[in-house]
C-alpha cells in the first residue's frame, strides 16, 4: 500500500485537525504558520489523496449508556465471510470490526448497554451471524489509551529502505 510523506505544514495541519475538526480556515492558517488559501488548498489535498477521511465527533460511549465494551475473537466458515462482513456492517452495537490473522479471523469491537444486553447480543445476534463457528469474549475493563495523534505518527515513522 503506497503512503505519501507529509512535510512538516501537513503535520501541523492534521494535528491540528485532529485535536479539533471545527477549527477555522484563518485559525488553522495561523497555528500552522501560512495564509488562508495555501492552507485550505494542503487540506483540500489531502483529502483528495484520501489522508483525511473525512470529519466527526468523538462520542463517550459511556456517557451515552454503552457502559459495556467488549472485544470478541470470532472464526468463521469461510465460504460465507462476505455475507459475515455484511451483517457486521449492519449491526448496531459493533462499533468495529477488522479481519485478523492468528486463532480467529475476525475481531469486533462492541458496545452495550449493560452486561444483560451483551449476553443476549452474543447468544441471540452474534452467534447467529452468518458462518460464525466460534467466538471469544474479553471485556474492556478501562481504557489507557484511546487516541493517538497519526500527524506524530507519521512525522517519528521511519520509511522501508528499498531492496536494490
Amino acid at each position: 500500500m503506497e503512503h505519501l510523506v507529509l512535510d512538516n505544514i501537513d503535520r501541523k495541519i492534521i494535528g491540528a485537525l485532529e485535536a479539533d475538526a471545527r477549527i477555522s480556515f484563518a485559525a488553522l492558517a495561523d497555528e500552522v504558520g501560512v495564509s488562508k488559501t495555501p492552507c485550505w488548498k494542503r487540506v483540500k489535498a489531502l483529502e483528495e489523496a484520501g489522508i483525511i477521511r473525512g470529519y466527526a465527533a468523538r462520542l463517550d460511549p459511556a456517557k451515552l449508556g454503552f457502559g459495556i465494551e467488549a472485544f470478541i475473537q470470532v472464526s468463521i466458515d469461510f465460504e460465507v465471510s462476505a455475507e459475515f462482513e455484511a451483517a457486521v456492517r449492519e449491526h448496531p452495537f459493533i462499533w468495529r470490526c477488522h479481519a485478523t490473522t492468528g486463532e480467529a479471523d475476525y475481531l469486533l469491537h462492541i458496545v452495550t448497554v449493560d452486561m444483560a444486553a451483551l449476553d443476549r447480543m452474543l447468544r441471540e445476534d452474534l452467534s447467529r451471524l452468518p458462518g460464525v463457528k466460534r467466538t471469544i469474549t474479553s471485556m474492556a475493563m478501562r481504557e489507557i489509551k484511546g487516541e493517538i495523534s497519526f500527524a506524530a505518527a507519521q512525522s517519528r515513522a521511519r520509511p522501508a529502505k528499498r531492496k536494490e
